[in-house]
């Protein structure tokens, strides 16, 4: 399997604009894996973030089967260390929701690891014990090795925190085999560093086969949600409080909706179109003086690159379109 994470753009390039923008955005958090710590311990021989592992994978089954568009992982990331959002936080579907709203995604999916290991059995005379993810020495018998791997995911609606849906993925993939002797297999990639699940190595084993198959069982179920998504529109309102250059301040951030990446529309008020007998305003004229796209955010401002005719503090900021 060729390792394919971080194309999400390369690959949103490659295809009409108007169709891209009718799937919606979603965000794929790292999946909680506590349940599982100590088989992954057991089977690894040291602790590795298979929660993170298995997030990717999703994202790049999501991502080829063309039903969503998946926020690039680097600028998430990104975004929740600049808000401090804990591991933790990202499996409490409230803070899911949050997070998401953040992004100005349409959804968050996260999840969970139930099940994840081997379950080798040794039948036969003579020779040492056998354990998880390995045979033991000696003797004539035959081994049948066995992986299981379950998983589960909600789609989070981001404004109410709403389960939109429940997916489970289950993955299983068995070997077996005439033993004569001689020392026994397993996962011969344990150690220090950490596991590329997305590897051609760890895809062979059986327990990546095992994952795989979890993975696309979820990624298909996920699928069949995406008509059903609510579609979010993001209507950003604010002032420009403050010019340095090119360089913009405005009065509005992450909790009206603005992320980093966005592009906004300046714009002045110009001459006002007054009723001639009662005086009341009937049309203020209003000018597009240029553009700003964002690169900064915090809960109450933002700052970004403008890009137009000379922006001034009060100018008007709001979409394009």
């Amino acid at each position: 399997m060729r390792k394919v994470f971080g194309i999400t753009f390369l690959m949103l390039a490659l295809v009409p604009a108007g169709w891209a923008q009718d799937k919606k955005l979603v965000a794929v958090l790292d999946f909680d894996y506590g349940t599982v710590r100590s088989a992954v311990q057991a089977y690894f021989g040291t602790d590795q973030d298979v929660g993170k592992g298995i997030s990717l994978l999703l994202e790049q089954k999501l991502v080829q089967d063309g039903k969503y568009r998946v926020i690039d992982r680097n600028s998430m990331d990104k975004i929740l260390k600049e808000q401090n959002f804990s591991n933790s936080d990202r499996v409490d579907p409230t803070s899911a929701a949050k997070i998401g709203r953040i992004l100005g995604v349409s959804a968050v999916i996260t999840g969970s690891i139930t099940q994840f290991g081997r379950d080798d059995k040794h039948q036969g005379v003579g020779g040492g014990g056998y354990g998880l993810g390995k045979f033991g020495l000696g003797g004539v018998g035959r081994n049948e090795s066995k992986a299981v791997v379950n998983v589960t995911a909600k789609l989070i609606d981001i404004n109410t925190a709403e389960i939109l849906a429940v997916a489970t993925g289950s993955g299983e993939s068995k070997r077996g085999g005439f033993k004569l002797g001689g020392g026994g297999g397993g996962w011969s990639g344990g150690g220090g560093g950490q596991v590329d699940m997305g590897s051609s190595n760890f895809a062979n084993t059986i327990l990546g086969e095992a994952v795989n198959a979890s993975v696309a069982s979820l990624g298909q179920q996920l699928d069949d949600k995406a008509d059903s998504l609510p579609t979010v529109k993001v209507v950003v309102s604010g002032l420009v409080a403050d010019v340095t250059g090119n360089t913009l301040i405005l009065n509005v951030g992450s909790k009206a909706g603005v992320k980093v990446g966005d592009h906004l529309g300046v714009f002045r008020q110009g001459r006002q179109i007054k009723d001639p007998a009662t005086g009341k305003v009937l049309k203020t004229i209003v000018t597009k003086v240029g553009d700003v796209t964002i690169t900064e955010v915090e809960d109450t401002s933002s700052t970004g690159t403008f890009t137009g005719e000379p922006p001034k503090v009060g100018d008007a900021v709001r979409n394009s379109q």
